[in-house]
C-alpha cells in the first residue's frame, strides 16, 4: 500500500511540474508576440 502511494505521488508531482513548465513556456511565447507587435507599432509610427 505504501509503495502504491509513493508511485501515485510521484506521478502527480510529475504532472504538476510538467504543467508549470508548459504554462511558463506559453507565457514566454505570449510575451514574445507582444514585443513583436510593439516593435511593428513603433516602426509604423516612425
Amino acid at each position: 500500500m505504501g509503495k502504491m502511494r509513493f508511485i501515485v505521488g510521484l506521478c502527480v508531482a510529475g504532472f504538476v511540474l510538467a504543467g508549470c513548465n508548459t504554462v511558463s513556456g506559453a507565457g514566454q511565447d505570449i510575451e514574445n508576440a507582444g514585443e513583436a507587435v510593439q516593435a511593428e507599432a513603433a516602426a509604423a509610427a516612425n
